[in-house]
Order: structure tokens, then C-alpha cells, then sequence
């Protein structure tokens, strides 16, 4: 059984594509926003709260779990 999507303070993150995609804004600056995970509060079984570091772009601090993707080749953050 694969293990479930987690992030852990320190990994460098983005929003994922398929997020992306859901709300349109796959060219964006959302798109192109790259942070590093500094808090994970859970706030109920299935939601986590990450906190990002977004490297200086103007984008949420805080970010539901499921709409992110650690950079890197994986199918969360690449459109194969």
C-alpha cells in the first residue's frame, strides 16, 4: 500500500498541478511559486494547515496539505 502524501518542515514545496489546474492559474505566479515548509499544524484527521516560506513572493503562508507538491519529479508537481 503506498504511504500517504506528507510534507516535513524543510521540504521545498510548490502548489501542485492538479490545484493548479482546479482554479485555472497553471501559468501564474502561483505556478511558478517555490517555498520551503517552516510549520505543519493538523487541525483534523485529513486536513493539515503548512506553513511556507515563499522565498519572497506574495503568496498565502498558509496552505492546505493536499494543494501542494514537494519540487521535484513526482506526479504532484510534474504534468506528464
Amino acid at each position: 500500500m503506498p504511504k500517504p502524501f506528507t510534507l516535513d518542515i524543510g521540504d521545498t514545496v510548490s502548489y501542485s498541478v492538479q490545484f493548479l489546474r482546479s482554479i485555472g492559474e497553471s501559468h501564474g505566479a502561483m505556478a511558478r511559486g517555490r517555498g520551503v515548509v517552516t510549520d505543519r499544524e493538523t487541525i483534523t484527521s485529513g486536513f493539515v494547515l503548512i506553513t511556507i516560506d515563499w522565498n519572497g513572493a506574495d503568496l498565502p503562508t498558509k496552505v492546505n496539505e493536499q494543494n501542494l507538491a514537494k519540487v521535484g519529479a513526482n506526479t504532484r508537481f510534474c504534468a506528464w
